[in-house]
């Protein structure tokens, strides 16, 4: 299955993410989730000669699919197979001090969910893999077949917000005594041996949603990366993030708000909290959300949030 564009999900609520990223059309924007090019194609269209696009892709089957999407602007993009939370290093490689915009959407592509090889679906039945990067040696097998009963338990249930998350870890574990789990397969059918027959499918997405989570640590480079655009987003740039569950929007949020306070709390009833200059001013006070149109023609953006913030 060669990756085209077209494999790829059609780019969620693209007039709101443009319309908050973009502000200078000879700016330097970052698309940190290049996937198959969606949006950063409607940044480039938005764009002025001297305007620059740096897309950034972990999979070198979304920088493949990317490239022959943005051809007609090859001039004016560059595309780097690397994960966004080396953003800084990136930036120093092209010699690119500031930036005017950073877009994170967040997840996968229905490519990746749909491709064979890569593991990240439980309708198939394939290699337990889920590594974005291939050049990464942790993958799906190796957590699910080295981990811990009390560390599985841990990741489904926090990563996956997964109720029965002991009673699956037994079950790996109790499994994986007899022969290893090798296969995503596998894997469902324990899921679903564990949480019996109507929440199956709600139970399989959580787990396979914590492994795929465990496997890339993407809590911690979403935490990483937006740690870092801090040092790189100019005065004025923009931060546009699209989350898509509640572990991420969470992060997302609290780091907008520590960002754009104005005090840091005491910690003491008896003592004033402490001024400070903010970093950020927040465009969103709430999450935008996709029209109901959206949301019928493109059912991936019914649970999608975007929040946006200007750097001061």
């Amino acid at each position: 299955m060669n990756p085209t564009s077209a494999s790829y999900h059609v780019p969620v609520m693209p007039a709101e993410t443009v319309g908050h990223l973009v502000t200078a059309a000879d700016g330097v924007y970052v698309d940190g989730t290049l996937g198959g090019g969606g949006h950063a194609e409607l940044i480039c269209r938005r764009l002025a000669p001297g305007g620059t696009l740096i897309g950034i892709d972990a999979d070198a089957d979304a920088q493949a699919a990317a490239a022959q999407r943005l051809q007609p602007f090859a001039s004016s993009i560059r595309l780097v197979h690397d994960n966004t939370s080396n953003i800084r290093a990136i930036l120093r490689s092209l010699q690119i001090p500031t930036i005017h915009g950073l877009l994170l959407d967040l997840g996968v592509s229905s490519y990746q969910l749909d491709a064979p090889g890569k593991g990240f679906s439980f309708r198939g039945d394939e290699p337990l893999d889920m590594r974005m990067d291939r050049r990464q040696p942790l993958d799906a097998r190796t957590v699910i077949n080295t981990y811990g009963e009390e560390e599985l338990a841990n990741i489904i249930f926090r990563y996956g917000e997964e109720r029965a998350s002991r009673r699956i870890a037994r079950a790996v574990v109790r499994r994986r005594t007899e022969r290893p789990v090798e296969t995503t397969g596998d894997l469902a059918r324990l899921v679903e041996e564990s949480v019996g027959g109507r929440f199956a499918v709600k139970s399989l997405a959580r787990v396979f949603q914590a492994v795929r989570i465990e496997v890339n640590g993407e809590l911690e480079r979403l935490r990483s990366i937006l740690r870092d655009s801090m040092e790189v987003l100019a005065s004025g740039g923009r931060i546009v993030v699209i989350s898509y569950h509640s572990l991420e929007d969470r992060i997302v949020k609290t780091f907008f708000q520590e960002c754009a306070a104005e005090s840091v709390p005491s910690g003491s009833k008896y003592l004033p909290d402490t001024p400070r200059t903010p970093d950020l001013r927040i465009l969103t006070r709430k999450p935008v959300e996709a029209s109901e149109d959206e949301r019928s023609a493109n059912p991936r953006s019914r649970s999608a949030k975007l929040r946006a913030a200007e750097r001061v």
